[in-house]
């Protein structure tokens, strides 16, 4: 009530934009022109037209491909959430009826070919080893193609690459699942290592098949904390049936 109701917002904005520029903000970052100097209803109007809302653009992306094959292109193509990221995409390796899958976060930063090509490969491999298995038979890939420049999953697409990484196991529905890592782990189980370690989780496919999980750490983590590795032996014996949930 006491608030001057003749409030000139020309100059108002002016005096904005002067304060911005002193304090060194003096370019628009968007894609579009902004005109600043408009009446405030056409500035919620030009907002509107230059940024698509929110539901929008989950309605936009909810399709994903339901044939493993066009999955596996659209995965690496433009249309995927990480497209415009910087470096190469890495697609997922192994065979498309492997029994086991692993899923990790997203490609290590010297990975140029495959996932966990170097030192953390070497490990994930005689983990592999450990248990019988090796890359050749074992279905691998990432909640991210490409890798995030802080080599973390972006919090603001993790629910979207969750819901792919989910849509990608469902595809290959294979009979254990491996996920390393707490991004892998909130991806495909919502839940953190610590919480979701110790205990197998089941997934039901539409095709009637099940999904067995586990969770366990990363190779990345177990090469700074070598002690963590009998947990991860633990989880590799309860992934293989060998020791009980």
């Amino acid at each position: 009530m006491g608030a001057d109701q003749n409030l000139d917002w020309t100059k108002a904005a002016a005096s904005a934009l002067d304060w911005w520029h002193d304090a060194g903000v003096d370019v628009v970052v968007g894609d579009e022109g902004f005109a600043w100097l408009d009446s405030a209803a056409q500035q919620l109007a030009a907002r509107q037209a230059v940024r698509p809302m929110a539901a929008e653009v989950a309605r936009a992306g909810d399709a994903l491909p339901g044939d493993a094959a066009a999955f596996a292109a659209w995965r690496v193509g433009e249309a995927a959430p990480e497209a415009r990221w910087g470096g190469g995409a890495i697609a997922a390796s192994g065979p498309a009826d492997a029994e086991l899958m692993v899923f990790v976060d997203c490609p290590e930063r010297d990975d140029r070919e495959l996932l966990m090509e170097g030192e953390v490969g070497r490990l994930f491999e005689r983990m592999l080893a450990a248990i019988g298995r090796t890359r050749a038979d074992t279905a691998l890939a990432s909640v991210c193609v490409r890798r995030p420049t802080t080599g973390r999953v972006p919090r603001d697409i993790e629910a979207r690459l969750g819901e792919i990484a989910r849509h990608h196991v469902a595809l290959a529905a294979p009979k254990r699942l491996l996920v390393m890592g707490d991004a892998a782990s909130r991806a495909i189980l919502t839940m953190n290592v610590a919480d979701a370690r110790g205990r197998f989780h089941t997934l039901n496919h539409k095709n009637g098949r099940v999904t067995q999980v586990v969770a366990s750490h990363h190779p990345r983590f177990l090469l700074d904390r070598p002690t963590a590795k009998a947990e991860a032996w633990k989880d590799l014996l309860l992934l293989t049936g060998e020791v009980e949930s």
